[in-house]
């Protein structure tokens, strides 16, 4: 691996002794990794059926490195949301964050959802989970992930953190900002990155996160937890960053534990940066710093709840006819329906790409459920399918098979894959042509 002369400078006076090692790490291939989704299937039961040689992390609860070469988009297990593809270190700042059961919580600079989804999981679908990303096209993957994931309490967002703040200010317990940065941590991943890398992309990405971050705090209530990341190494995006926070905002400070049994501790730059955790290649991940923050005051926040349209109770009973669990809290917008395990809160004049669970909508000929429905798992009429079909399945095709009219979740070793429409002769498939595996895995 070339590296930039700059950016070789920079490091060796950072890690000065452990630069050798730290280039050596580099040479290695970087670590790959997952995490079973407990929101769906406890890690008992999905090692006791996986094939793959893989490692306990110690990033995560239920994150693991992965020994074995596998193609997640081609796996009806990946369809099917039981695990996450992660790069192991990354799940540390979650794991740092520790958010609590029914929590309220921001993941404020999402996409492509690894956090967020990891959040998820640490919530139990039990508390508010907003998650947001700026870019429309990153956020379209966000969601998708949250649907796969089988996520019941998370709001989705395509908004400005600036916007967020406005409308939400002093409302949430955690906030995560997993900032936009250079990502000098990327390298040995991503030589895109590697290429990318200048002093002024450095300045560029600080001044961002020196923008962002009070939006961040705004939208704590008092005694909320701050969690600041980035997948980069020098101090100007990660302690001097946080410095400079700190030292305008008094109502900010470090809120960390003595030990991690991960990484190694921060650099002094004032304000108890050196608690923060780095982990770099040599220490089996590849680039982060994180650092968890504690609001001491403020005003805090309250969410209205959104006004739904007339919901008859006839339509939720026929809805919750086809449920093994109702949902505890309903919504109407139009024809479509929502479903929930959280109050539908008002997020104000923000772009709301989905409040919890698209159940489906309401067509002349009755309820047409969405797949985000059955992704959740509560579909109560199944139709299991063995290792042929759930690829005939995730290609597109329909079934040929005698079942009983109407709506049923498709599932593979119990886990949903998909939903279908029975005429008594055939399985119309409704998984989403988006979702579908590409042309060049038909021979899969």
């Amino acid at each position: 691996m070339h590296m930039n002369s700059e950016f070789s400078a920079a490091m060796r006076r950072m890690l000065k002794e452990e630069y050798a090692a730290y280039e050596a790490a580099l040479s290695r291939k970087p670590e790959r990794g997952f995490r079973i989704n407990t929101l769906k299937i406890d890690q008992e039961t999905f090692l006791k059926n996986c094939a793959w040689e893989y490692e306990k992390s110690p990033y995560a609860a239920n994150g693991y490195y992965l020994k074995t070469e596998i193609t997640a988009g081609t796996d009806p297990a990946w369809h099917a949301g039981l695990y996450y593809m992660q790069e192991p270190s990354a799940s540390a700042a979650v794991t740092v964050m520790a958010p609590r059961i029914g929590a309220k919580v921001l993941d404020l600079c999402a996409a492509p959802g690894s956090k967020s989804t990891q959040i998820a999981e640490m919530l139990g679908n039990d508390g508010l989970l907003v998650v947001n990303e700026i870019n429309p096209k990153r956020a379209q993957i966000l969601l998708e992930n949250i649907i796969r994931h089988g996520c019941t309490n998370a709001v989705v967002l395509n908004a400005s953190p600036r916007d967020i703040a406005a409308n939400m200010p002093g409302v949430f317990d955690y906030v995560l900002c997993d900032a936009p940065c250079s990502g000098e941590g990327m390298f040995r991943k991503e030589e895109e990155a590697l290429r990318q890398w200048s002093p002024s992309l450095v300045a560029q990405c600080a001044s961002v996160q020196k923008e962002i971050l009070p939006y961040a705090c705004q939208c704590l209530k008092p005694g909320g937890i701050l969690l600041y990341s980035t997948c980069t190494f020098n101090l100007e995006e990660n302690e001097k960053q946080i410095a400079g926070l700190l030292e305008e905002h008094s109502e900010m400070g470090v809120d960390m534990a003595e030990t991690y049994p991960f990484g190694r501790r921060g650099f002094a730059c004032g304000h108890e940066t050196e608690k923060a955790v780095r982990i770099f290649p040599m220490d089996r991940g590849e680039g982060h710093f994180i650092i968890r923050l504690r609001k001491s005051d403020g005003v805090a926040g309250y969410l209205k709840l959104m006004k739904s349209d007339p919901l008859a109770k006839a339509v939720v009973r026929e809805i919750e006819a086809m449920l093994k669990e109702p949902f505890p809290y309903y919504f109407r917008h139009g024809e479509k329906l929502y479903g929930g395990t959280s109050p539908f809160v008002d997020c104000g004049r923000v772009r709301l790409l989905r409040h919890q669970v698209l159940l489906g909508e309401m067509k002349k000929n009755g309820f047409v459920p969405d797949h985000h429905l059955f992704m959740t798992g509560r579909f109560a009429r199944t139709e299991n399918l063995d290792d042929e079909e759930v690829r005939l399945v995730l290609r597109g095709h329909e079934l040929p098979r005698a079942a009983e009219r109407g709506w049923t979740a498709l599932t593979w070793h119990d886990a949903v894959i998909a939903g279908a429409k029975a005429d008594g002769k055939m399985l119309k498939n409704k998984y989403p042509a988006s979702l579908r595996m590409r042309k060049q895995d038909e021979s899969l």
